[in-house]
């Protein structure tokens, strides 16, 4: 069982968009597709003359901004890639966190940063997303979710994708059930110099993640990335990032 985690540069660029999903159409077999869309969130803010802040590659998200990611995330990036994956001949649903109860969160505190309306998962409802992927519909979820008392939050697809792949692996019952998370973006996996595509890191621990941020190689968007990816590793759950042209492999980096 895959839990596929796709960005906005991927979800922003048509061919690459286009390869991730005809790899889950040709697969056979229903993921869950977890998408971004900052490149997308960032654009229509721009136009709407609304500012935005990031800060270690998450967005600090006022009302007017969890307007403008609702909008982009739930709306127009989520029911595209659904309408693509049925064009794919791939049976599809689209929902955010919110819907039937999936992704539960709360308000995000922080003791320095006010991020706004972003939340932090709470329980991820592991037997509602197996439900769909029995009925053999791959689950596409936008990164909105909701507090229970009515409030949406923007949630990080990065985490969301680690959580749910967390949550379906609690529930497996055998080992033809295993879950994989796969990471997939526009590079090769980490790699060590952004301008060389050959520097990938075959395999990450939290040992070299370390070393890597002290050097600055891993920054900004690449930090939810990798410490989501170690958190789900940690727990057993098969995680790798991988490039685009790789989705049906194991290649990239491994995160161990």
């Amino acid at each position: 069982m895959k839990v596929i985690k796709i960005g906005g540069a991927v979800i922003d660029t048509p061919h690459l968009r286009a390869k991730v999903l005809s790899m889950i159409a040709q697969s056979g077999e229903p993921c869950v597709l977890i998408h971004g869309g900052g490149v997308i969130a960032t654009r229509l803010a721009e136009q709407l003359n609304i500012p935005q802040t990031m800060i270690d590659g998450r967005r600090v998200t006022d009302a007017a901004t969890l307007e403008v990611v609702v909008m982009a995330y739930a709306g127009n990036v989520n029911k595209t890639l659904v309408a693509e994956l049925h064009a794919a001949g791939s049976r599809s649903i689209g929902v955010t966190g919110a819907d039937a109860d999936l992704i539960r969160t709360h308000r995000r505190q922080h003791p320095t940063i006010d991020y706004g309306f972003v939340g932090d998962v709470d329980r991820v409802d592991a037997h509602q997303l197996r439900m769909f992927l029995q009925q053999g519909v791959n689950v596409v979820v936008a990164p909105i979710t909701h507090d229970g008392r009515g409030q949406l939050l923007n949630t990080n697809a990065d985490t969301m994708a680690a959580e749910v792949a967390i949550a379906l692996a609690a529930t497996t019952t055998h080992a033809g059930d295993a879950v994989s998370l796969h990471f997939v973006f526009e590079h090769h996996g980490v790699l060590t110099s952004i301008d060389d595509p050959g520097s990938v890191v075959a395999e990450l621990n939290a040992e070299a993640v370390a070393d890597l941020i002290e050097r600055g190689v891993i920054t900004k968007g690449m930090m939810p990335k990798i410490t989501n990816a170690l958190r789900a590793a940690g727990v057993g759950v098969a995680t790798v990032i991988q490039h685009v042209d790789d989705c049906g492999t194991m290649k990239g980096t491994r995160v161990l």
